[in-house]
């Protein structure tokens, strides 16, 4: 690994790399990508593993969930009586985990991710519960194909992404404002709009988020693998499922 032909070090805790000038044993606050490093291609592989393996873990237990939920009459009483409480509770986990995940241990904030995967499984029971066991299959094979086409694009284009990083933000900005004005409006036509600008903007954001694990930006801004992993997982967690709930409302046929 070099910089400019220079050796770069990592730190001996976090495995995280380490800006010129930083001592060793310390957490580096700055960006990888900003500095013009790339991590080797061992930590780089480690970076996504423990990202995509706590991913994979959260949508197993999404998805027993949800299917304990939509195959249980007072479990979708309950979802549906509570869906906007349960919304706001998620929200608060999601910012909660990002806020917090400097100060709080790697246990912890994994626990969280998992707590946070139960209870959308639950929105996400109730959810699927509208719609046919046809449809809902299509629409999670195709977001998986979608979501996998990302994933590998963002592990091996030599392409630098962060830069569109505000632009997926304004996005998901623009995303959410459209979709609480459409709760007032239940228009069709704005639903097929914002579903198609859904998928498109998740399917980049994979990429997006694949290529900042991998550089070991979140291992940098985290000073831990560990921590790092969790919010790797989180992030790419909730990339798939939003493909996946986008995909369904393009794609489903209600029951």
């Amino acid at each position: 690994m070099t910089q400019n032909d220079n050796p770069v070090r990592y730190s001996s805790t976090t495995g995280a790399p380490l800006a010129p000038g930083v001592p060793a044993g310390t957490g580096a606050r700055r960006t990888p990508q900003g500095l013009g490093v790339v991590p080797d291609a061992r930590l780089a592989a480690a970076f996504l593993s423990h990202a995509f393996t706590w991913m994979f873990a959260g949508l197993l237990v999404t998805a027993g969930v949800a299917f304990i939920v939509q195959s249980n009459e007072r479990l979708l009483d309950f979802a549906q009586g509570s869906f906007f409480l349960l919304m706001i509770a998620q929200i608060g986990i999601v910012i909660g985990i990002t806020a917090a995940i400097n100060r709080i241990s790697a246990t912890a904030a994994l626990a969280l991710f998992f707590v946070y995967a139960a209870s959308l499984g639950v929105t996400v029971g109730l959810i699927v519960s509208a719609y046919t066991t046809a449809s809902v299959a299509t629409a999670f094979v195709g977001a998986a194909a979608m979501f996998g086409a990302a994933a590998v694009y963002g592990n091996v284009t030599k392409r630098e992404l962060s830069g569109i990083g505000g632009y997926l933000f304004i996005g998901l900005i623009g995303i959410l404002v459209a979709s609480v004005i459409n709760i007032f409006l239940a228009s069709s036509g704005l639903t097929w709009i914002i579903s198609i600008i859904g998928v498109v903007l998740f399917t980049v954001l994979t990429a997006y988020d694949v290529q900042r694990i991998k550089a070991g930006n979140l291992a940098a801004a985290t000073g831990s693998m560990e921590k790092a992993a969790v919010l790797g997982a989180l992030s790419l967690y909730l990339d798939f499922i939003n493909l996946f709930l986008f995909m369904l409302r393009l794609l489903g046929g209600r029951n």
